[in-house]
């Protein structure tokens, strides 16, 4: 029996939810509404029911606060409307505050666990405002529900019952079928091979559906088969483990690949796997120099990089992306995407403590204005949702979101991209035994803990080694539950330091096929029941059990002496643990559902029968129309003009819905200057609160400059996150680099005939990889590819620009040296370090003039190098009051944000900044050369701090820190060009992205 609670504010108590609501309506659809208030409703489903008084205690004790709300029992609490909206979720998906409510009744009414069988929220949005049902349907689809997850009701005000109100409604799971597996027949012809592949959403391409034809026709392997009870064909089990172990997600087979590479110059070059010829060995170079000294733990080895950060810790770091689910559902999609990553670490040697997030996100503009492209959700839609659930995933589960950007570029409009890291630490060592290493013996017991298996996330390994299409799977949408995952993480950190388990990792694409059958690789073998594994709810096929993504759920190998108090401890945390099956040392991938077989996979097959692509790659520079436009005759309006782009201007909205103070660590924060809101460069954060040792974290990313050549664009990237480490006291001494590629379709094909091209520019973004993180010494310790981000429905195609994040995080040995971007003090002096090259293409002052140009920035590295190791030395001396990087807008935006966030004037002179060939001040002003920075030093350490400079050959003194709020910068030819309040250009620069 169901039962409704409603939940609304009292009059005259502000509805914060329904005010933000009601503007958005007004501003996204231009639909004028008068007011918006918000029900929350609570649908509760009791085996035996409620009483009347169990209800009343319920609404007054769980669910309301007296003084504020008011309630409705099983009718409406709306009263006097014109339109009212509900919505809540559709069956099978995730509903958090459901499953707290849940717990917070059978709690308060003494309940046994599990004596209700449900409680489902939704939410009324009440309308008051002279708009037709046309408008309330266009209100409820595109603002209020997401249908790919979400049911909708409207009523209409004149129709309204409240005496009835809105019967109950129960969104249950149903599925018909009893669990069996299927088998298929793949002794087909290749056409048929290939509809298999694309009916089942496998993403495989013909070679690979043929090597699982030709795996059945191996008379030895049938013969194993008929022993385990199958035959001659595969499973659908089978087909779908093999299909998510040999996807692009997780087998990076463009990556791995056979490329031959031809030049601007027709000369080819065989290169086999990007991988390892330029990352992997890029790392293995480094770590040789580093030799004894090295101080890289674990690299490309398991879920994240691990680095040396004392003798007695280590650090742990993961970036991911999750693109395709959230521009199905952005708030779903992103907060999986960083619950998800959380796992990474966590799951990562013994398991690392988490200690900080970072978000890089890539939108279209949020004023998108044109027609949108069949299933695709408007940019302002994506880029809130997108927040929210970073936000959500975040602060729930007490980790600090200490790092991160934003790109805005037309080109994400098909697919956004969301990239989501993860930093922890861990002891180097626990009872004497490395934590940095993974170890599974025959014998060992799989289990599983934290959350339950639903059809939420399957395909979604596939689905994200594919293009966005018509046939996108709803199931791969998931909603992480941030609250369940920490109950888990603080369970298992526990049962780590007790050392009752041997191996973890995370269930993430995949699932327990994923987890499962990559351990089972370090005991040669496994043998697993899904009928144990717990579910939402039943009548889930075996398939599905075997690769759900559903989250917040790990995997553990545990010596079977120890199960029993690995369960009690679960037991007493009150956190799920089911152990599933043993490790191996059989060779095979053994899976069961209760007494029978569903798969029986060789596990040399399943992780080393993968047939290697052979691509092909053509470089051909791309040539634009070099830009031809005056010199603006305003600078000071022209610098107006770029602090206003969204590139450019401030991220504060976003970033203060993030909580970078918990743990109590924060050094430098992503907002700092005098009034907490200038744009910090990097993070620095104290893990270890007895030490002043610190960990700095940065990121680079530069887009546009794919569009000459993405050689330099990942070598700016690169130079970017190292200079943002630098610029808070960093030092390359002690520095890793994560590398996230994120690309469009680089093979040809009929819908992708410049396919050469797109692979040319991974090749050569690869390259300057190899080339840069050489010469800096920085070693990759982790990465992730993400290649298929186009978007292709109705003969349209939306596709990214090549995109490289790189991040840093870096070992500081004291916080107390660390460096903010604002300046401190009137009369400081203002140097530039860096030269300055007329290098404006791929700009935000040619994109502002709708120009691309030709002349990309170029990094010089041994003179970077030089300038690097210097200006950290006076960082470490105490020289340097402020230091701020020079990247998107130039020298102009570093000199305006030096001062805003300061809250002190600036004076500087153009004439006095040393560059090579730029005879126009906008030039000088805006171009984006590499390796640069704006330093304020007291006057009493210019003598010091020069000479510390000595070497470097492009060390400036331009200006002083003034007292009055003015900008002033006087142009090459010593004429004032800008003077403009620095309050004013502040209030510019915050007020695009401020709704």
């Amino acid at each position: 029996m169901a039962d409704r609670i409603e939940i609304g504010f009292k009059e005259g108590v502000r509805d914060a939810l329904g005010e933000k609501v009601r503007r958005r309506i007004i501003e996204h659809l231009d639909i004028h509404v008068n007011e918006v208030k918000t029900i929350e409703v609570y649908t509760i489903d009791a085996d035996d029911g409620l009483t009347g008084e169990e209800l009343k205690k319920v609404a007054h004790g769980s669910l309301s606060d007296p003084i504020i709300h008011d309630f409705a029992i099983n009718n409406g609490l709306a009263d006097r409307f014109d339109w009212l909206i509900e919505v809540g979720f559709k069956p099978g998906v995730t509903d958090n505050v459901g499953k707290t409510a849940r717990e917070a009744i059978e709690l308060l009414l003494g309940r046994s666990s599990g004596r209700l069988a449900g409680v489902y929220t939704s939410r009324q949005y009440v309308i008051r405002g002279p708009i037709g049902r046309t408008d309330a349907e266009r209100i409820a689809s595109a603002l209020l529900a997401n249908e790919l997850i979400e049911r909708y009701e409207i009523v209409d005000g004149r129709a309204w019952d409240r005496e009835k109100g809105i019967a109950p409604y129960v969104p249950r799971v149903a599925v018909a079928g009893l669990p069996q597996a299927e088998e298929i027949d793949l002794d087909v012809d290749d056409q048929s091979l290939l509809r298999i592949s694309n009916e089942r959403i496998l993403a495989l391409n013909l070679e690979e559906m043929k090597a699982f034809r030709d795996y059945l026709k191996d008379e030895a392997i049938v013969r194993e088969r008929r022993k385990a009870g199958l035959g001659e064909k595969m499973t659908d089990a089978e087909l779908e483990c093999l299909a998510q172990t040999w996807s692009e997600h997780c087998k990076h087979k463009i990556f791995n690949s056979l490329i031959t590479y031809e030049d601007e110059q027709g000369r080819a070059t065989n290169i086999n796997s990007l991988f390892d010829t330029y990352i992997k060995r890029a790392t293995r170079e480094i770590r040789e120099r580093l030799g004894i000294n090295d101080w890289c733990r674990s690299v490309f080895a398991d879920n994240a990089g691990i680095i040396k950060f004392n003798d007695d810790y280590n650090l742990v770091f993961k970036v991911e992306t999750h693109n395709s689910p959230s521009a199905l559902d952005p708030y779903g999609g992103a907060l999986t995407g960083i619950v998800g990553v959380n796992r990474d670490p966590f799951g990562t040697g013994k398991g690392a403590k988490l200690i900080f997030n970072t978000d890089v996100f890539c939108f279209a503009p949020p004023t998108y204005a044109k027609p949108l492209p069949k299933r695709i959700l408007h940019p302002r839609r994506i880029y809130e949702g997108v927040r929210e659930g970073v936000e959500h995933g975040g602060n729930k589960s007490g980790i600090p979101t200490v790092n991160g950007c934003i790109v805005f570029d037309e080109r994400y409009l098909g697919k956004p991209l969301v990239y989501c890291g993860t930093g922890g630490i861990m002891p180097s060592r626990i009872r004497g035994e490395p934590t940095h290493t993974k170890e599974v013996l025959p014998g060992d017991l799989i289990v599983m803990t934290g959350g339950r298996i639903g059809k939420d996330g399957i395909h979604g390994a596939t689905f994200s080694s594919e293009e966005l299409h018509e046939g996108s799977p709803v199931t791969a949408v998931q909603i992480g539950d941030p609250i369940t995952q920490k109950k888990m993480t603080d369970f298992l950190l526990m049962a780590r330091d007790l050392d009752l388990y041997r191996c973890i990792t995370d269930n993430g694409a995949g699932g327990i096929s994923s987890s499962v059958g990559e351990t089972a690789r370090l005991s040669g073998g496994c043998e697993m029941d899904l009928k144990k594994a717990p579910l939402k709810y039943p009548g889930l096929m075996p398939w599905e059990i075997l690769i759900s993504e559903s989250q917040e759920r790990m995997t553990l190998a545990v010596a079977p002496e120890k199960t029993d108090a690995f369960l009690a401890l679960a037991g007493k945390m009150d956190v799920e643990a089911t152990v599933l099956g043993r490790y191996t040392d059989t060779g095979k991938f053994h899976v069961l559902y209760g007494d029978r077989t569903v798969a029986c996979l060789e596990m040399y097959f399943l992780h080393e029968g993968l047939p290697q692509m052979r691509l092909r790659a053509k470089w051909s520079p791309p040539r634009h129309e070099e830009p031809d436009f005056p010199e603006p005759g305003d600078m000071g309006q022209a610098l107006a003009d770029m602090l206003s782009r969204l590139n450019i201007c401030s991220k504060e909205s976003v970033v203060r819905q993030y909580d970078h103070e918990v743990q109590g660590g924060s050094v430098v924060k992503p907002l700092v200057g005098i009034a907490n809101d200038g744009p910090s460069d990097a993070a620095v954060i104290r893990p270890l609160l007895d030490s002043f040792e610190g960990v700095v974290i940065a990121n680079g990313i530069c887009p546009r400059y794919s569009d000459i050549d993405t050689y330099h664009m990942a070598a700016c990237a690169i130079d970017e996150a190292i200079r943002n480490c630098i610029a808070v006291g960093g030092s390359l001494d002690r520095m890793a680099g994560l590398d996230n590629f994120c690309w469009c379709d680089p093979i040809r094909s009929e819908k992708t005939p410049d396919g050469e091209y797109k692979l040319a520019q991974l090749v050569r973004a690869n390259m300057a990889l190899y080339d840069y993180t050489t010469a800096y010494g920085v070693p990759c310790i982790s990465g992730k590819d993400s290649m298929k981000n186009d978007y292709q429905i109705g003969g349209i195609k939306i596709s990214i620009p090549p995109t490289l994040l790189f991040s840093i995080i870096g070992k500081m040995e004291d916080v107390r040296r660390a460096v903010t971007m604002d300046a401190k003090e009137a009369g400081h002096l203002v140097y530039i370090l860096g030269a300055t090259y007329p290098e404006l293409g791929g700009s935000e002052w040619y994109a502002m003039h709708g120009h691309i140009g030709n002349q990309v920035p170029k990094v010089r590295a041994k003179d970077a190098k030089m300038l690097y190791e210097a200006l950290s030395r006076a960082i470490r001396a105490g020289l340097v009051a402020s230091c701020h990087d020079i990247s998107d807008g130039g020298l102009g935006v570093a000199l305006a944000e030096t001062a805003f966030a300061g809250g002190l004037g600036l004076a500087a002179d153009l004439s006095l900044v040393p560059s090579e060939g730029i005879d126009r001040d906008d030039f000088l002003l805006f171009a984006e050369s590499q390796s640069r920075f704006v330093v304020t030093i007291s006057p009493a350490s210019r003598r010091r701090f020069e000479k510390m400079m000595d070497g470097c050959s492009a060390v400036s003194r331009i200006g002083t820190v003034l007292s009055e709020g003015l900008l002033k910068i006087n142009g090459i030819r010593g004429e004032r060009i800008i003077e403009e309040d620095i309050a004013h250009l502040k209030a510019i620069w915050q007020k695009p992205l401020n709704f």
